[in-house]
């Protein structure tokens, strides 16, 4: 029998004990305990057994751990640090409330609500960015929000973190994250950086506001290839009580290339804060978005033209034949 299998409520590890087991994830269990020392209500991420023997994932778990008790903001969730521990867990403050996915199956959001929200997590990711951490799995998944409608950003799984060094491991990728709200370059393979998650919170900020997703498929694979060839369905057409300024706020914060998409968490912000101000360009989106390519289609059009060259090259030396 494992450590991991006698915690049942009652048990004790250290100085709290074990409440319930609340959530579960592939790389460990969250449980409500109770601080034994002054009575508070807290939270234990614990890793699962067998995740210690696979360093790759420990050193994850830890460095999720060491990022999380650097941070310190209303909006993300606070891990504490401090005391000796007998075994590698996380302490963290409990916070009672909702996942916005669970929120968001009961349909799309009044618009006010789902841009207050968006304000509190935009407020999150401009202080972790300024702190050199990189969300990178922003999702419905990972925003907790409370009866009072306060919002906590969770789960640093997958963070990048220029305070800590690179992981490096063999087959080990840092391109992960969900595909629905992965931004082009992570498709591509590339690290992201502040952008990538300004690209996710646009993705969640359209789902809130339409009740959709701006790209689909029939897989995972099929969504993320569509985001690299497509452009998402318009919001006032995917909801007409969108506004062409919310509308263009979500286009820049969709930009496929990192480049033309919102520099900061802060402008992102901004412009949601004081829409009137948001210029609305008159983009070829608009009018082309019916247009779908396919990753077949693009293959198609490549090997055609491969095939093409050789047409062209006899063509080119035909004509300067006959003028010679």
């Amino acid at each position: 029998m494992s450590f991991f299998d006698v915690l049942e409520p009652g048990t004790q590890l250290d100085f709290y004990r074990i409440d319930a087991p609340v959530a579960k994830s592939g790389m460990a269990t969250i449980f409500r305990a109770t601080d034994t020392r002054d009575g508070r209500t807290v939270a234990l991420k614990i890793p699962h057994p067998d995740l210690e023997a696979d360093p790759i994932l420990f050193d994850r778990f830890k460095r999720e751990s060491a990022i999380g008790e650097r941070l310190r903001h209303p909006n993300v969730m606070q891990v504490y640090c401090g005391e000796q521990r007998s075994r590698v867990y996380m302490v963290m403050e409990w916070c009672p409330g909702r996942l916005l996915r669970a929120i968001l199956q009961e349909g799309k959001l009044p618009q006010d609500r789902a841009i207050r929200i968006a304000i509190e997590v935009l407020k999150a990711l401009d202080y972790i960015h300024a702190n050199g951490v990189v969300h990178r799995d922003l999702k419905p998944e990972n925003i907790l929000i409370d009866d009072n409608g306060r919002i906590k950003l969770i789960d640093f799984g997958i963070a990048g973190d220029s305070a800590s060094r690179r992981l490096t491991y063999a087959n080990f990728t840092t391109t992960l994250g969900t595909p629905d709200y992965i931004a082009p370059e992570q498709v591509k393979g590339k690290r992201g950086d502040g952008r990538t998650d300004i690209y996710s919170m646009g993705v969640i900020l359209y789902e809130m506001l339409t009740g959709k997703l701006p790209f689909s498929g029939p897989s995972p694979l099929a969504a993320m290839n569509d985001r690299l060839l497509n452009h998402p369905v318009p919001p006032r057409v995917a909801d007409p009580s969108v506004s062409p300024e919310l509308q263009e706020i979500l286009y820049r914060a969709l930009e496929r290339d990192p480049r033309n998409r919102y520099a900061s968490a802060q402008e992102f912000l901004h412009d949601l804060e004081h829409p009137g101000q948001v210029g609305v360009e008159d983009r070829p989106e608009l009018l082309n978005w019916q247009k779908r390519k396919s990753q077949l289609s693009r293959r198609i059009l490549y090997y055609s033209g491969l095939a093409l060259i050789p047409v062209v090259i006899l063509l080119i030396m035909v004509l300067i034949a006959r003028f010679r």
